[in-house]
């Protein structure tokens, strides 16, 4: 093999390489991706579902306006 076939064996090699560590990256980038998007639908609903139950809370414990006419009246 003449040392410029060489070189261009060795330049794709290298290139394969990278490729291959690129795709590998990709891979563990998308997995780390789809973990984060499952975190934040999770504290989500669990945000929701807190806003539900301190509306309810404060509807108990927020006294209602007066149904009676006061005495002045």
């Amino acid at each position: 093999m003449s040392e410029k076939q060489a070189e261009i064996s060795e330049r794709v090699q290298d290139l394969e390489i990278m490729v291959a560590h690129q795709a590998q990256t990709i891979e563990e980038l998308s997995e780390e991706l789809r973990r984060a998007f499952e975190t934040i639908e999770r504290m989500q609903r669990t945000l929701k579902s807190l806003g539900h139950r301190f509306d309810a809370l404060e509807e108990v414990a927020t006294p209602g306006p007066e149904s009676t006419k006061p005495p002045h009246y």
